[in-house]
């Protein structure tokens, strides 16, 4: 019910247009609730102006297609940023009214919008020719044509994510670079289907690519990433986690070819080994976060490295990398990165680990997280040592229960798997 008195002080004082700005500032749940204040109110909190940024996701379960209809013909050519993310209800017809009404969309969240097909694509394509990031993870029905519609129709895209959209395949990559030459980052985690050639279409046809996420592509190999590397010298952000076949020729290429590299995740990459760390260290200073979990091949060799010549490294997962001992720890703890840049350091199942190491990392003030489990000789009074010099520091770690003693007459000698690798 709206009020009868719309000649409110507020009204009378402030100019429609002071207080059109102010609405500008709300969220959709606040200005809804503006809406129902007054008749004036109600007109000002739903002009479309209000409107240009909409995130939907604390309301997924209640979308429908005809809400987004409805949002699409009340902002009209104001919305420029939506997000449908989590919206299961959503599909194909919605955001073909949708596309048709804002025509002037930039930013478009499509995750998890399990319904939508390549139609939808296509109609993006045909209205909305000034979107820059879109993002269509999880919509598993997507194939090649729709990044054949997205070449064609939305050339200043900057930014897309098909994550776990499995169906594409190379010839998808090819049409979508033939036309957004101009990718600044792409999003490629679970894509299985992609082979070399896929990386060769990217790494000929963007230049300015500067984030780039191939998680699980496990059918990458050296030769396709030696192109990235070569093509994409602006490259900052590279996720290769799970694409088991490279080896040290990638880290040789990405310190010869991008010394801009920021993040490297590499984890579950077993070939590799501290030769091409050594050689990326020596060339990428700018390095901040790297994850280099089960990197089994690595030693303390790769730390020195990285202590020497890392200073702006913030984040470090060494989990399962299991010949890392405490010697590591200390030329880390010494290095350029420790007392001012050092935020968090995974040592999970590295059993060479002993209390030392945490010696050596009482003076990494900005130290704010440490992964412990199943470090075994890892004690109770060495995080509590710790702890006293780094107060606010959360430490996870898992203590086992106390062995019980071996029964009477047991002869079977009891080796833990430290020993075994000695």
């Amino acid at each position: 019910m709206f009020s009868n008195n719309d000649e409110a002080l507020i009204n009378k004082k402030l100019p429609k247009e002071l207080l059109l700005r102010i609405f500008s500032f709300l969220d959709v749940v606040t200005l809804c609730r503006c809406a129902q204040v007054s008749r004036a109110w109600n007109v000002l909190a739903l002009d479309g102006s209000n409107w240009q940024r909409i995130d939907l996701f604390d309301f997924q379960r209640d979308i429908e297609g005809r809400v987004v209809e409805n949002i699409s013909k009340r902002c009209g050519g104001f919305l420029r940023k939506l997000s449908l993310r989590g919206c299961l209800g959503v599909g194909d017809s919605a955001l073909r009214t949708f596309a048709q009404n804002c025509r002037n969309i930039e930013v478009l969240s499509l995750n998890g919008c399990t319904k939508i097909t390549n139609e939808t694509c296509a109609s993006l394509s045909k209205f909305c020719s000034k979107l820059r990031q879109l993002d269509l993870a999880s919509c598993t029905s997507i194939t090649n044509l729709s990044l054949k519609a997205l070449s064609e129709g939305c050339p200043l895209l900057e930014q897309l994510n098909i994550s776990w959209c499995d169906q594409v395949t190379k010839d998808g990559i090819q049409a979508l670079v033939k036309g957004c030459g101009g990718l600044k980052a792409l999003f490629l985690k679970g894509c299985t289907q992609l082979e070399d050639d896929a990386l060769k279409y990217i790494g000929g046809q963007c230049p300015e690519l500067v984030t780039l996420n191939l998680q699980t592509c496990s059918q990458i190999t050296d030769d396709g990433l030696i192109t990235i590397c070569r093509g994409c010298h602006k490259l900052q952000s590279l996720c290769a986690s799970g694409c088991s076949n490279i080896t040290d020729a990638i880290l040789n290429a990405l310190g010869q070819n991008c010394p801009r590299l920021r993040i490297l995740e590499v984890a579950r990459c077993s070939q590799l080994t501290d030769v091409g760390f050594t050689t990326l260290a020596r060339n990428c200073h700018e390095l901040q976060k790297m994850d280099l979990e089960e990197c089994v091949q690595i030693t303390d060799s790769t730390l020195i490295q990285l202590s020497i010549h890392c200073p702006h490294l913030q984040v470090l997962s060494l989990s399962h990398c299991e010949l890392i001992t405490d010697d590591g720890i200390r030329h880390l703890g010494n290095g350029a990165c420790a007392h001012d840049r050092l935020e968090v350091i995974e040592l999970d199942n590295c059993p060479l680990i002993t209390d030392a190491s945490l010696e050596h990392l009482k003076s990494c003030h900005s130290l704010e997280r440490i992964e412990l489990y199943d470090c075994q000789q890892i004690s109770r009074a060495g995080i509590k040592r710790l702890r006293t010099h780094l107060p606010n520091i959360k430490v996870h770690a898992y203590f086992a229960p106390v062995t019980p003693p071996p029964s009477v007459g047991g002869s079977r000698q009891r080796f833990c798997r430290c020993c075994i690798i000695l």
